[in-house]
């Protein structure tokens, strides 16, 4: 295959895809990761405030179980359909401007929240707060996914993603000083901050190539991309290979070893890689056999200048598979992760008689744990794959959570300890998930496909909580609870089993 100033005879397609796939990890990386993460930090704190101020929300305004439980879930019924909304304009107007426009509802939301006077305002402007933190998770990560070398996609994607829990994990720090010192409306107006990160994020980040590409935009696609690739040769000390060693189509099959296509590596022979969207399957054990009931119908991703996508190929061809396995793994996660998150503080409180500042600090321990697993999974999903990355977390859950429910949960300190645990293995499938259902869908559709998870973990986000809620109001003993959390994180473990691996493959090889 010839190439001429520097674009591959597969076309723009495979020139961006390849001159992307060339670039060593660089301080533009960085600049764009932390940027993005300092977005996506704030959405999980402004994700768990409700949770840090409900013990003084349910003791001010005299909540019933019932009025607790929906003041928790109106933010998760804003962020399913956030979510939703979300990877339709992110596959429409572009993945930077749908990130910004959805911290910008975060953040006057927020300080809506702050002036609630009430219950119901309380609720209503939490589900408008979750609408903008549903838009911004997902396309986000799908973002991060698109600039990503497929030999590290793993680790860079998670690196990143360890800053949600970090989100998290300051929500609760910030919480146990601020709530009872400064009260909970300080927490919503610190939520607001994000605001300032609205403007200056289309002016910092550049768009995806890869989506301008499907979007037509092709001659701005490549001055983008020049513009990053001057950045990152700046401060490079070796120049990266040229495009078109990357941009052959792939002989043999690539099985996700690490080892051939799909790497990342520099040799020739490593780097020869299909770089293009076309209607043939994976001949690989990723995916089924070509001609079978999985098997795709047309798909050509960026086959066309202005190629768009439609929410229906998510559930046609090889990627019915796809989206109803993830599907899963997303609801299952997220069903077990707030079933225990959202109550924590109450169950210290209510159940256990702690006070408010040791209840804050046990769930402070719980989430630090789960950034520990973050870190984990980023370190070892490039080598031991998505699949079993994420079917040894959801067993840790089970079990973690099994035995709790066999010790009694008889203790503050025995729940703080066992729901600490799950939260380590918990919060690696959650951070998994981010990178894994991008990985799984075509530029045209990524956004839509991201965001179709995350409208199931949202769905778990608002089940998990309501089922904990009900077991409780109607008198129900905590060992139900965390015997029911852990068959469902036994059910997520089973369904891990039928993901298909995607380690060391490009995003277009996965989709070619």
């Amino acid at each position: 295959m010839t190439t001429v100033a520097g674009r591959s005879a597969a076309g723009p397609a495979g020139s961006i895809a390849a001159r992307l796939e060339r670039l060593p990890h660089s301080r533009w990386h960085v600049k764009v990761r932390f940027l993005i993460g300092t977005v996506t930090f704030f959405e999980a704190f402004d994700q768990l405030m409700a949770a840090s101020a409900l013990p003084v929300l349910t003791h001010d305004w005299h909540l019933t179980t019932g009025q607790a439980t929906f003041a928790v879930t109106a933010g998760s019924i804003g962020m399913l359909l956030g979510a939703l909304a979300a990877g339709g304009l992110g596959d429409r107007i572009g993945r930077v401007r749908t990130v910004a426009l959805g911290v910008a509802v975060t953040a006057l939301a927020s300080l809506a929240v702050a002036l609630s006077n009430g219950i119901e305002p309380f609720v209503l402007f939490r589900f408008v707060q979750g609408l903008g933190i549903g838009g911004v998770v997902p396309v986000a990560a799908t973002y991060i996914n698109e600039i990503a070398r497929a030999d590290r996609r793993g680790r860079f994607v998670l690196l990143y993603e360890m800053i949600f829990p970090a989100g998290l994990a300051a929500a609760s720090l910030v919480a146990v000083w601020v709530v009872p010192h400064l009260g909970w409306r300080a927490m919503f107006v610190i939520g607001a901050l994000p605001a300032l990160f609205a403007a200056l994020l289309p002016r910092q980040v550049a768009e995806s190539p890869r989506w301008l590409l499907t979007r037509g935009r092709t001659e701005e696609a490549e001055r983008i991309l020049a513009s990053i690739e001057a950045e990152v040769a700046r401060a490079a000390t070796t120049p990266p290979p040229p495009p078109s060693r990357l941009s052959e189509p792939a002989t043999g099959s690539d099985t996700g070893t690490g080892t051939g296509t799909g790497t990342g590596s520099t040799s020739p022979d490593a780097d020869s890689r299909p770089v293009e969207d076309s209607d043939s399957d994976l001949a690989s054990d990723s995916d089924p056999d070509p001609g079978s009931d999985l098997a795709p119908g047309p798909d050509a991703h960026t086959a066309g200048a202005g190629a768009q996508g439609r929410l229906r190929e998510l559930f046609t061809g090889r990627y019915l598979r796809r989206t109803v396995v993830v599907s899963g793994l997303w609801f299952v996660a997220y069903y077990v992760n707030h079933g225990i998150a959202t109550w924590l503080p109450s169950l210290y409180t209510k159940n256990f008689g702690l006070d408010l500042t040791t209840a804050l600090v046990y769930t402070l321990f719980s989430n630090v744990t789960g950034l520990f697993g973050t870190l984990l999974v980023a370190l070892v999903v490039d080598r031991v794959g998505r699949r079993l990355a994420m079917v040894a977390a959801f067993t840790g859950t089970a079990l973690a959570l099994g035995t709790l429910a066999l010790a009694g949960a008889v203790s503050g300190e025995q729940v703080a300890l066992f729901a600490s645990c799950s939260t380590f293995f918990v919060y690696a499938i959650n951070a998994g998930l981010y990178l894994y259902t991008p990985e799984l869908y075509p530029t045209r559709n990524r956004a839509k496909g991201a965001a179709f998870g995350g409208l199931w973990n949202r769905a778990g986000v608002i089940l998990g909580p309501i089922v904990v809620g009900t077991i409780l109001g109607a008198g129900g003993s905590l060992i139900l609870v965390f015997a029911q959390l852990a068959g469902i994180a036994a059910v997520g473990a089973v369904i891990g089993l039928f993901a298909i691996e995607t380690k060391g493959k490009t995003l277009e090889e996965l989709n070619a």
